[in-house]
């Protein structure tokens, strides 16, 4: 961990609550039947993203010190009946590797297509990490290109960052899908 990722935790954490208030940004959005995205979802917010919201899966972008003051434990997360897939992932200027990227996608496709439940997919603001991860889903579900996944996203939650880095990832997550594609359709062509 950084030391200047410490020290701007708690600034920024309050800056983003600061702003919910004051400007009605929403905390979390719903991007689709399957997927929530959304800031840190404090223990207080348990029963209702569980109840009202049907969540039944957690995809956490947060290194495990950011979880410690405000958010469940995998643990409490289980209690709750919500499974947790924790992808630690540096705060500012990481992006999720391809590996966890596939992770977690795989994780969302799950859900979505077993008809299991809505999944909250999480950094600490939902405006970098966590949108990146629902950005390739989008890639991955619908086929659709890394600028109308983004686009898509914007609509429902305008205050996302996507940067360099992290349009980056999501480039490559949609090359590596489309070989899939075009690899699959050529064996089918030799087999017919």
């Amino acid at each position: 961990m950084s030391l200047m990722n410490k020290v701007a935790f708690y600034p920024t954490l309050f800056y983003n609550v600061v702003m919910a208030q004051v400007t009605g940004r929403n905390w979390y959005d719903r991007i689709d039947e399957t997927v929530l995205l959304g800031a840190l979802p404090f223990r207080g917010m348990t029963k209702w993203l569980v109840g009202e919201e049907n969540v039944k899966g957690v995809i956490t972008l947060n290194e495990d010190w950011e979880l410690e003051q405000f958010c469940n434990t995998t643990e409490e997360w289980e209690k709750a009946g919500v499974k947790q897939l924790k992808i630690p992932t540096v705060d500012f200027t990481a992006s999720p590797s391809q590996e966890n990227i596939r992770k977690a996608v795989a994780f969302i496709e799950d859900y979505h297509n077993k008809d299991l439940g809505s999944v909250y997919v999480h950094c600490k603001a939902g405006r970098t990490r966590s949108a990146t991860i629902v950005a390739c889903y989008l890639v991955k579900i619908h086929g659709w290109s890394p600028d109308k996944a983004v686009e898509f996203i914007q609509e429902k939650r305008p205050h996302i960052w996507l940067r360099d880095k992290q349009l980056d990832s999501i480039n490559v997550f949609s090359k590596m899908c489309n070989n899939n594609i075009i690899t699959h359709h050529r064996v089918l062509n030799l087999c017919v």
